[in-house]
């Protein structure tokens, strides 16, 4: 019995060693890689003070309204290693589409003449990237135009759907970024699409990446959970449950998700983030005409910090907006689902939840009523 178990043991530690030999060399030929400058900055100096006198970081570092495990696996326990090593080699099958994503370009003429005409509008380009006219002005949310990863060959986008740059955009006046991961914050866009955008909105920290960039600090506006924005137009950060980071230091940046109130329209830019108590309090506090709710890579190895399937018509219930569109599918395979599976989880949902659902396709114009 002593020398089986001394043998499944030294397995083990074979097992352990292998995996942390190939995490180092994924890790240096990842370096080998990476822009350094597209990882960011985090912040320092009164950008750094202005965090810490938030009452949501604790510890070093920003903390969800509720108590949130990063990894939920419950079948046994995982080290980071050993599932990157499972995203790695696990079956690819139905991750990604066999052929490439119809996708519309951009009708930048009919964008302006929105813009002229105040018709209100939204063109979705996958993933969480989407922009918004409403009241005449541009809202640019989490634009991910060319990668969703630090380095090229991680995370790549669905073949179809790359097909829009920072030239085919009109002149920005919001700029929303609702957290700093790389699916949702893209180096490459945010710099090119810098002199086009006339403010930045984002969650506390955030900017620290941004003004890294070249962006200049007046254009930035830094934002805790249920604080607001005036600038002809109304933004109020609100809270989601998720976490943020670019390389191994974790929540030193908040993650949000913000209430736009622009005239008669009010809108909900949901970011990312697992189910919780603050979809209800936002939905008894504002009156929601429009709502972008995440859909999508969920995993039950993390499903405190990304709506689950089952959790999503409690979302549509909780916020009872008019109307609603999902995002976070369709662009990127950053779990183990099928890529279609997505579009069957909203019609589920806005069945089981009795709620209006919008279906969009890439690049399509959908004039909001």
């Amino acid at each position: 019995m002593t020398n089986c178990t001394n043998f499944a043991q030294l397995k083990a530690k074979s097992k352990r060693r292998m995996l942390i030999s190939l995490f180092i060399i994924i890790a240096i030929v990842a370096l080998f890689f990476t822009d350094y400058v597209s990882i960011g900055r985090v912040p320092h100096g009164k950008r750094l003070e202005r965090c810490q006198s938030s009452p949501n970081y604790k510890g070093g570092k920003f903390v969800n309204l509720e108590h949130v495990k990063l990894f939920t696996d419950s079948t046994k326990k995982q080290s980071m290693v050993s599932i990157i090593w499972n995203f790695i080699f696990s079956s690819k099958k139905g991750l990604k589409p066999t052929e490439p994503v119809k996708a519309e370009p951009l009708d930048k003429e009919a964008v302006e003449q929105a813009v002229k005409e105040k018709k209100d509008l939204v063109v979705w380009f996958g993933h969480s990237s989407y922009l918004l006219v409403i009241g005449g002005k541009t809202i640019l949310v989490d634009p991910v135009l060319f990668r969703g990863s630090p380095v090229s060959f991680i995370n790549r986008p669905f073949k179809g759907t790359s097909i829009y740059k920072p030239d085919d955009f009109p002149n920005i006046d919001y700029l929303v970024i609702t957290h700093d991961h790389y699916d949702h914050l893209d180096y490459k866009a945010a710099r090119k699409l810098k002199h086009k955008v006339y403010k930045a909105v984002m969650p506390l920290g955030v900017g620290s990446h941004l003004e890294y960039w070249g962006y200049d600090s007046e254009k930035l506006v830094e934002m805790d959970w249920n604080e607001r924005y005036e600038d002809g137009v109304t933004f109020i950060c609100t809270p989601a449950k998720h976490f943020s980071g670019r390389s191994f230091k974790r929540n030193k940046t908040l993650w949000a998700s913000f209430i736009l109130q622009i005239g008669d329209k009010c809108v909900f830019i949901g970011g990312d983030g697992g189910y919780g108590k603050h979809f209800k309090k936002i939905g008894e506090e504002y009156d929601i005409d429009w709502a972008f709710i995440e859909n999508g890579q969920y995993s039950g190895r993390w499903a405190q910090i990304h709506t689950m399937p089952h959790e999503l018509h409690k979302v549509m219930q909780d916020l009872d907006a008019k109307h609603y569109i999902t995002v976070h599918h369709s662009k990127f395979a950053l779990s183990q689902h099928d890529w279609w599976e997505p579009r069957k989880n909203e019609q589920y949902a806005s069945e089981e939840s009795g709620k209006d659902l919008i279906v969009l396709r890439i690049g399509q114009i959908q004039y909001l009523q």
